[in-house]
Order: C-alpha cells, then structure tokens, then sequence
C-alpha cells in the first residue's frame, strides 16, 4: 500500500532534463517535492549510491489474456516487469481469446487485468477488416489506441488491415483522436518469399529471415505513412528492426506525418549469428538483422530518431519453440530486460546518457501516448520510480526470471545496472529480487 510522507533520501534523480542530487517526498502515491533535502516524511527509503529513474512504461508487450494464460498472463507477466523496474504497461489486443476488437472484449480484458497485474495498465484495440464501426466504442472504453498488421499476424482471428481497412481504420482513428501502432511488414513480399522457400523445401532458419527482408519493413512503413498522412492520423510504427526502416520513418515525420518511431531491446541486443546459435527462442517478426544493419539502428537510437524503445514480450510455453523453425511460434520473452539492456550495452558500452534512457522508456511513452501523471520524476506525477545501483554486474539466470515460462534469449547475458527496488503509485513492488506488492494495479486511460 502506499505510505503517506516517505522520502527517498540520497540517490541521484534521473530526467530528461539532467540528473542531479536529490530527495524526493511522496504522499498519497504522488510525487509532493524534488529537492536537495526535504522535510516532514515519516518513512524513509535510503537510496545512497542508488541512481532514481521514472518506472519503465512498457506500451508494446502481449500478456495473452484472457483465453491464453497459459502463454503468460499479466499474474506473472505484471510481476517480471515490476522485476525489471516497470509499473505500467500497454497489452496488445491479439494473442488473448477473443481478441481486443469491440467492447465486450475489452471489457472482459480489463477485468482479468485488474484482477491479476501488480502493475498498472492501459489496452490496445484492434483495428482488423470488418472492425472499423467497433472503433468509437473502443475509445469511449478507454484504449490508448489502435493495432494493425500489414502482415499476416500468425493468428486467424486477427487477420491484416488492407490498405482500405487502414486508411478507413486511420480516418476514424484521427477523429477520434487516438494513434493506430502498425506492424510494418509488406505481406505481398513475406508471404511470396515464404511461400518460395516452402515450395523448395529449404525452411532452415536462414531461409526464415530471407523471406522477411529489410525491404519489407521499409516498404510497409512508407505506405503506411503515406496512408497515415492522408488521412491526417497519428502513427505509430513499432519494433522498427533497422536502421533503414528508422531512416523511412524519420522522412515520413519530415514530411510532416505525425509518427513515432519504437525499437526493441532485442533488436539491439541479438543479431542473426545469435538467431543460429539460440533458435526459435531468439524467432521473432520482424527477424532479427545482421550487425551492418544493427549498428545503423544503435546509430539512429544514438542520435535521437528513436524515440520509444518497448520489450515486444511476446512469450509462448514451450514445446511451441521446438520443430521446423518456419511453424515454430514467433516472439521473444524480454519484458524483465528492457532496462538492462539500455544500461549495459547503451550506457555502459556506447555512452547513452542516463537521460536519453529515461526518456526512451518513461517520458516519451508517457507523452505519446497521453500517460497521465506518469514518464518523469517532477512533483504532482505518481511516484512510479524505480532505484538502480548502475555498477552492480550480474548474469541473468533463469531462477532470476518472473515471467510464467523461464526461458528468454537474455539467459545467460551479464549487465551492469542492477534493480535494487520499484515503486507503483509510491508503494514498493519490487524490491532486492523479491516481489513485494499489497495492492493490485489500476485501469488507465489516456488523459
């Protein structure tokens, strides 16, 4: 529960404007001041040494349910992000049963959701052939926003916006004034090369990630920028997997298109030698790239084109990762590492400022995406923080794994920037490897 009047003493606050010595009182779960020394509170959490970021916002992950929790489900999934310093995420409106597209689903979803999410949490409505007129009563429900395939999702229920299901799907979406998240990979150029390799029997993992080139991602960003600008829409491209397809982004945005641009920590992390060595658990859509390719996306993230980096967590159990690569289930557990890996390979390894990282993945989601009271450290937000000793060096194991299915292709990595204690609305939920919430997460819609 939250504790009125409880300071965070001597830790080093990290926002986007700078980082600085500083306490911070909270009251009621909201943040009352930020100061050099601050008085009246009457519990204290000791955060010398300890550097104070904003909680991570995760606004791209798939918890599954209800109908898949078996898969996940945000019981465990809530409990791995809180693990890996994050109090709010954004679910994705496929993968659970039935899918996110009308409002007896929604309302079904948020009801599992707050009865088992340590964390709190916002949904993504669908945006699906047929579903256009089910829009506004998915906006007046409370969804962040909308999710589109350009390519076939992998489940039959969510089949892929055609263009005319896009551009209708943006046009409702602009009036209602909420953005549509595109997966952006061309199924004409997927589906042929797939189809080609099938039909020559070659379904090796190579095979795999030739049949989702970079060409493909690029093309689909561009029509659905194009598409976007017609009809006067706020975009939003995720897990763009290179750096061309950020480049392709960025001239949309020149061009005046309202879009933001979000990476992965995988694609950051993990290259296609990894794709070989690891298997179906490192399998994911787009693929994963070569290093030419990930050096431009660090060089776009570096320079502040990427604007939003989020964990794509998209588990399965798994004996669905086992058998022929191309049927083997796509998506990758990481929504406990998103953190880490901006810290050891960003901050450590290439110099990303601490700020930038706040920024990546509190302060712009929050203001993307009309987060309330969330994104940055500053008095009248949620005191939704998490305290991170950045020298500490450790090796992920799978015991250190919350998620449902302990498996993840960050198994194994070593990080520097260990997650000493996360906060929610003020109340500690995470705190020295062990999970520690009272209350449950709340239903957010955007402000």
């Amino acid at each position: 529960m939250s504790i009125a009047n409880t300071a965070i003493r001597g830790g080093t606050v990290v926002t986007t404007e700078g980082v600085r010595m500083a306490d911070i009182l909270i009251s009621g779960g909201v943040i009352t001041a930020v100061e050099p020394e601050v008085l009246g509170a009457s519990q204290t959490i000791d955060a010398t040494g300890l550097h104070v970021f904003p909680a991570v916002l995760d606004v791209h992950l798939h918890f599954n349910e209800p109908g898949r929790t078996e898969w996940e489900g945000a019981y465990t999934g809530s409990r791995a992000l809180a693990a890996g310093g994050g109090a709010f995420f954004i679910d994705m409106p496929l993968n659970s049963t039935p899918c996110t597209v009308n409002a007896r689903e929604f309302d079904r979803k948020r009801a599992a959701l707050e009865a088992s999410s340590i964390t709190d949490f916002g949904l993504w409505g669908g945006l699906i052939p047929g579903n256009v007129p089910q829009m506004a009563e998915l906006a007046e429900r409370g969804v962040m926003g909308f999710k589109a395939f350009l390519c076939d999702s992998g489940l039959p229920e969510f089949p892929r916006a055609d263009d005319l299901t896009l551009y209708e799907g943006f046009r409702e979406a602009a009036r209602l004034d909420l953005p549509v998240a595109v997966h952006a990979e061309s199924e004409e150029i997927c589906s042929a090369l797939l189809a080609r390799c099938r039909a020559e029997g070659r379904t090796e993992i190579r095979d795999f990630l030739s049949s989702r080139p970079v060409l493909a991602e690029v093309e689909a960003i561009t029509r659905a920028a194009l598409l976007a600008g017609e009809a006067g829409a706020k975009l939003h491209i995720v897990h763009i997997s290179s750096g061309r397809g950020v480049v392709a982004a960025a001239a949309a945005k020149r061009r005046g298109v309202d879009v933001s641009i979000e990476t992965c920590p995988h694609y950051l992390a993990f290259t296609e030698e990894d794709v070989e060595r690891l298997g179906a658990l490192a399998k994911c859509a787009p693929p994963l790239r070569n290093s030419v390719d990930q050096n431009a996306l660090w060089e776009q993230l570096l320079n502040g084109t990427v604007e939003i980096v989020a964990s794509d967590h998209s588990p399965a159990p798994p004996e669905m990762k086992t058998g022929d690569f191309f049927s083997a289930w796509g998506g990758i557990a990481g929504v406990q590492s998103t953190l880490s890996v901006l810290l050891e390979l960003g901050y450590h390894q290439r110099g990303l400022p601490l700020e930038r990282i706040a920024s990546l993945l509190a302060t712009e989601p929050a203001r993307r995406f009309r987060i309330p009271n969330q994104g940055s450290i500053r008095t009248g937000n949620h005191a939704d923080l998490v305290l991170v000793d950045l020298q500490h060096s450790s090796q992920l194991t799978e015991g250190h794994l919350f998620q449902r299915h302990k498996i993840s292709p960050y198994v194994g990595k070593q990080f520097r920037g260990a997650i000493r204690r996360t906060l929610r609305r003020g109340e500690t939920i995470f705190a020295e490897g062990k999970l520690v919430a009272q209350t449950q997460g709340k239903f957010v819609r955007p402000a």
